[in-house]
């Protein structure tokens, strides 16, 4: 007999009487709309000739209240297995210590909502979390399939609004990256090219490694198919991240096979995305993108000036006289040792989420001496200024303070742990792709950072690689 609250109907108590299989298709909804959704809302802020990236943070909320309520009900109904509550728990404490950062930052507003047009403040926080314990008490494989057809299906639309940017030369607001070489690189539908990467870098490892584990023939030609977009699309963002993806894709890949025992034919066809990213690099030295021929990484440029500066006015632009803006291993390094220098200085709170840039300002006036009006303005006329360091670790103690770096942590430590011992038990070649695209995405943060594009990603994977699905 179904149960019911006092006198209401059945149809009322529907979370009462929910069965984990239902719970399992609606969780796997929430999930696809969470790696889609912002994705999905940057196409009017790209298209627009005036654009507003807060419009994308939309796509944040939808699927965040979604799985808010998934979230409860899978806690309510006891759906998430014992083994996922510690994970869930560092993730719950991660979020209640960033209360505590936000109410000791510089702005509460910021700390709450996030820089503008940024949108990863504590709400996002906690959205990531219902979206990683929504993932985690996903309990059917079929569900499991649809989260990974979920991330392919994101890289997919991302990659596919690339190649218009890449062939077209439209909608592309990463131009003249260089006076010598480069007229434009591909963000996709991920606000930056290093965005971009961050998020094919997920979808390129679901793809190759269900394609060398899954024994349908038209999922492993779909999966091939999309990876060539990928590894295309990846190129032209013009960054260390889409190499290293790429690189991290190849290598997890052969692994999956070599530990499943995969037909050694899959490994050869792995030759195939590899020969489209050759192909993108031979087109650009040709002159697709290129004024003079040349291939070079741009991660300083796009995160600093193109990304920080001058879209979202989160930063001032770089100072050349403290950093060599060309050479990547400077930017990253310099960024590095910056970061460090303000953890020491607020090492239990954090500057408060999204708020790194606020304790680097010295200066509030333009340079007539006129006093600035705005935040933005004040951020823009200080030179050698940073909002973002792309790396995640850091800039989770630098920002939410060292609490939040321990949590972050045993999340991700616990949940590779158990991944790794589901996709050894397991035969099943979801919970293997999801185990991968986790610890990519782990090792990722070393050179990436956190945005509302790739994070939703990331979380979900995150969460359902705790699963060990049923039939």
């Amino acid at each position: 007999m179904a149960k019911n609250i006092m006198n209401t109907s059945d149809r009322s108590n529907f979370i009462l009487n929910m069965t984990e299989e239902q719970y399992s298709k609606a969780a796997a909804f929430g999930i696809i709309v969470s790696c889609l959704a912002v994705s999905l809302f940057t196409i009017q802020p790209e298209t627009s000739s005036v654009p507003a990236y807060s419009i994308s943070a939309i796509g944040l909320a939808i699927p965040g209240v979604i799985c808010i309520i998934l979230a409860l009900i899978s806690i309510i109904r006891k759906f998430i297995e014992k083994k996922a509550i510690f994970s869930s728990c560092a993730f719950g404490a991660m979020a209640g210590w960033g209360v505590i950062s936000m109410l000791d930052s510089y702005d509460i507003n910021v700390g709450f909502y996030g820089y503008p047009q940024r949108g990863e403040g504590l709400l996002a926080i906690i959205f990531y979390c219902c979206i990683f314990i929504t993932a985690a008490s996903i309990k059917r494989e079929k569900a499991l399939k649809a989260v990974v057809n979920g991330i392919i299906l994101a890289g997919l639309v991302n990659s596919l609004f690339a190649m218009l940017q890449i062939f077209t030369g439209k909608f592309c607001f990463y131009r003249n990256l260089s006076a010598l070489f480069i007229s434009f690189a591909a963000s996709g539908l991920s606000q930056s090219p290093l965005f971009l990467a961050m998020v094919l870098t997920l979808s390129l490892i679901a793809a190759l490694v269900t394609f060398v584990l899954d024994s349908s023939k038209k999922r492993k030609t779909f999966c091939l198919i999309s990876s060539c977009t990928f590894t295309f699309a990846m190129i032209y963002t013009f960054s260390l991240i889409s190499l290293v993806g790429i690189g991290l894709a190849i290598i997890f890949a052969i692994v999956a096979a070599a530990i499943k025992k995969s037909p050694k034919k899959s490994l050869i066809l792995l030759l195939v995305p590899i020969a489209a990213g050759a192909l993108a690099v031979t087109l650009c030295l040709n002159g697709l993108s290129s004024k003079y021929k040349n291939y070079n990484l741009y991660d300083g440029r796009i995160l600093w000036n193109q990304d920080a500066y001058r879209r979202v006015s989160a930063s001032g632009d770089y100072d050349s006289r403290a950093v060599d803006i060309k050479n990547t291993y400077d930017v990253y390094s310099f960024l590095n040792r910056k970061t460090i220098d303000i953890i020491k200085d607020f090492p239990l709170t954090g500057t408060g989420p999204e708020q790194l840039v606020y304790p680097q300002i010295y200066k509030i006036t333009d340079q007539a001496g006129n006093k600035l009006e705005s935040m933005a303005e004040v951020v823009k006329e200080n030179p050698g200024t940073f909002d973002k360091v792309y790396n995640e670790y850091l800039y989770t103690a630098a920002t939410r303070g060292i609490p939040s770096l321990i949590a972050l942590l045993c999340v991700i430590i616990s949940v590779i742990c158990i991944g790794y011992k589901n996709m050894k038990k397991t035969a099943s070649p979801e919970t293997s792709c999801l185990f991968f695209v986790t610890l990519g995405g782990a090792l990722i943060f070393l050179i990436g950072c956190s945005n509302i594009t790739f994070a939703p990603i990331f979380w979900a994977a995150a969460g359902a690689s705790l699963v060990k699905a049923a039939e």
